[in-house]
């Protein structure tokens, strides 16, 4: 079926966001068309919004509306750790826990040799200029995801800290609260076995 012009761009343009196929697009066209004026007018500003104000942390690389970030303005939290995560959605998904009370770095990416990403294209300078300028760290806790780019950019981050004496850790790495030992595929029974802890 041909739509009309307008409702068919709107459909094209929801559907280059990520995780979004053509029948959610359609959806939410669908929706949006169904809100008031001021509703569609109120999602098109917090769009602009968001777009116009957010940028990245000078310090850190998360995205924030204010430079420093509200995390790195925060003079109660821990300045002797630094947790270096992938996406500015892992420093999200690592305060919803609410244990952790270091600092963040956000590497925006990482390396991807495939894809021609390399240690130059992530925010790892920054990080390394950090630790230069703060000795008052003493450990780096490499939070980023158990996949092979994940583990790569990890290795490559600990090697290059390894001789300045900073403790590097890592997030342990296995079964999921929940999960059960027969659907586990080999590799995430092998990192719970090698992190397997006293009782």
């Amino acid at each position: 079926m041909q739509y009309p012009r307008p409702l068919g761009r709107l459909i094209g343009e929801l559907s280059k966001l990520p995780g979004i196929g053509t029948k959610t697009a359609q959806r939410l066209a669908f929706h949006i068309l169904s809100l008031t004026d001021r509703e569609a007018e109120n999602l098109a500003d917090a769009i602009q919004e968001a777009k116009h104000t957010m940028r990245y942390c000078s310090v850190c690389g998360n995205l924030t509306d204010q430079d420093p970030c509200a995390v790195c303005s925060d003079q109660t939290r821990d300045r002797t750790t630094i947790c270096v995560v992938e996406t500015p959605q892992d420093v999200m998904a690592m305060e919803r826990v609410r244990e952790y009370k270091g600092l963040y770095h956000v590497l925006n990416g990482v390396i991807s040799p495939m894809e021609g990403i390399g240690p130059e294209d992530i925010n790892l300078r920054q990080l390394i200029l950090r630790l230069q300028q703060h000795p008052e760290v003493t450990e780096v806790i490499l939070a980023t995801n158990p996949n092979i780019e994940g583990e790569a950019t990890a290795m490559y981050i600990a090697r290059l800290l390894k001789p300045s004496g900073i403790k590097v850790t890592r997030l342990a790495h296995g079964l999921p609260v929940g999960g059960d030992l027969e659907y586990a595929d080999e590799v995430t029974l092998l990192k719970a076995m090698e992190g397997r802890t006293a009782l």
